[in-house]
């Protein structure tokens, strides 16, 4: 016999001690993804800066850095070592302000596991893009941040209705910011396609398996509760199909003859 359960809620906060500000105790624990990824960049970059300090090279972008010559003689691990490579201290400062400015957003509306697939597949998708349209050897999470960015700014988009205008006006911002960032990509020893590609992942994923919400009011209840009709439960097996996609796209990267 199938058994149906009650999709998620979620409370809409109405009162000001609803809206105070988390401890920053409160926001790792309410957001382990996001905190867990800066942890683990910054430690891979403090390892960068120890090797550069003991050999005078950085091995670890020797060995993770995107380089296409790489990539073909069959080092696949590139694809998704460069999202934790940066290539100096206002690099990663810059990539991981982005992502504790967007992280917890996401994490909070797409859930944990959601949210760390949009950001390594869309991170491995940056490398794709830049892997078939660039010669250059790239490095960095901007690919990935800029998933999150895609992602947030579709989840926006699909619910401009039910956020209302400060929905709208996010996602205005949201669009602002992602052009003013491409834009900036067009700078000497920026790697654009990596943008690109990552963003342009964040917005897919987030229309084939993100979530969606719907404002209900529910009895006895004093204020209106979002209820969430896909909850990742439900689409996680959608992972497998667009990790099938991305490897597809790998292997045409290694192909192009644009790069």
């Amino acid at each position: 016999m199938n058994q149906h359960s009650s999709p998620p809620q979620q409370s809409i906060p109405t009162r000001p001690e609803a809206l105070k500000r988390p401890s920053v105790q409160d926001r790792i624990k309410q957001h382990p993804a996001t905190f867990g990824l800066i942890g683990l960049t910054i430690l891979i970059y403090i390892t960068q800066e120890i090797s550069l300090l003991l050999t005078g090279y950085d091995l670890v972008i020797y060995f993770g850095a995107k380089i296409n010559e790489a990539i073909y003689a069959g080092e696949v691990w590139r694809f998704i070592t460069p999202i934790f490579v940066h290539a100096g201290i206002w690099h990663i400062f810059v990539n991981m302000y982005s992502l504790y400015a967007l992280g917890p957003t996401v994490e909070s509306f797409f859930s944990t596991p959601r949210m760390l697939v949009i950001y390594f597949f869309s991170g491995i998708c940056g490398v794709v893009f830049s892997l078939a349209f660039s010669s250059y050897t790239s490095v960095g999470a901007s690919g990935a941040i800029f998933g999150l960015l895609g992602a947030l700014g579709t989840f926006l988009y699909l619910h401009r209705q039910s956020l209302g205008h400060a929905g709208r006006a996010n996602l205005q911002r949201i669009v602002i910011v992602a052009l003013l960032n491409l834009a900036l990509g067009l700078a000497p020893n920026i790697d654009n396609w990596g943008h690109l590609g990552g963003l342009l992942s964040g917005i897919a994923l987030t229309w084939f398996l993100g979530p969606r919400f719907e404002v209900r009011w529910i009895s006895n209840e004093e204020a209106p509760k979002l209820v969430e009709l896909r909850p990742w439960g439900s689409v996680w097996m959608r992972t497998f199909p667009a990790a099938t996609l991305l490897v597809f796209l790998a292997y045409l990267a290694i192909l192009s003859p644009f790069s």
